[in-house]
């Protein structure tokens, strides 16, 4: 099978060198764990959490060291696990502010050009509001022993509902 040259270009060294969910929700109040795989060559990269529409002019949340230990900045943190090649991020008490485009990316560019860029991968994150819960009681007020008559109770109703 014949390609076009222009289309062999869209796929440079590196272009599936980091897979992992297209689209992923959460729910308000809730943690989000999304896992990036990558190639073995990247082992010992720094990987990192960005934000943005494109993956050229996203802003980093958080970034590993080179190490497999978990690094933190607020309500996220991420962990580069290289036996299994896989970052982790994890998103905490979300809310509906955190809905957006993210990138799992690889720091392999030092200087930055029009031709040069990171290892990338676009994560959708969608965030949903949390169940509503219900809570019915029914109370009966204290009836004298002297009067056996029937009492109506009270209804109250609580809704634990944000918003």
């Amino acid at each position: 099978m014949w390609l076009p040259p222009a289309l062999l270009l869209l796929c440079l060294p590196g272009c599936w060198s980091l897979v992992g969910p297209r689209f992923v929700t959460g729910t308000t109040g809730d943690s989000l764990t999304i896992r990036c795989r990558y190639e073995k060559d990247y082992k010992g990269y720094n990987k990192y959490w960005c934000r943005g529409q494109y993956d050229t002019d996203c802003n980093k949340i958080v970034e590993t060291q080179g190490t497999e230990r978990e690094e933190r900045s607020g309500r996220v943190s991420i962990r580069d696990n290289a036996d299994s090649l896989t970052l982790t991020v994890t998103m905490e008490n979300l809310n509906a502010a955190d809905a957006g485009s993210y990138w799992c990316k690889i720091q392999t560019v030092w200087i930055l050009d029009e031709w040069s860029r990171d290892p990338s991968f676009q994560v959708q994150v969608s965030v949903s509001p949390a169940p509503c819960t219900t809570t019915r009681r029914t109370t009966h007020p204290a009836t004298p022993a002297t009067f056996p008559a029937e009492t109506a109770g009270q209804n109250f109703s609580t809704n634990h509902c944000p918003g």
